[in-house]
């Protein structure tokens, strides 16, 4: 089963970084409300860019590690992958 590690696009145009094994599913959570924290007075939410990998620890070692990142830094992961 694949896991992923995801960088949505809120509506106030902040990024929200996450990690999932269903990305649709995660998107309508976070769209529901029921999400994360952060995101339920930002809606809607758009996942923009996502990774996959083979176990959600290297997942959750990619969020850590794109959370550090400043915002241009994101926007070009974004960019290079579309």
């Amino acid at each position: 089963m694949p896991h992923y590690f995801y960088l949505a696009r809120c509506s106030d145009d902040s990024l929200y970084s996450g990690t999932c094994i269903d990305l649709s599913a995660r998107e309508a959570l976070h769209n529901a409300g029921k999400g994360a924290k952060y995101t339920r007075s930002r809606r809607p939410v758009k996942i923009i860019h996502h990774e996959e990998f083979s176990t959600m620890s290297e997942a959750r070692k990619r969020e850590a590690a794109v959370k550090k990142m400043h915002r241009k830094e994101k926007l070009q992961l974004v960019a290079s992958r579309t």
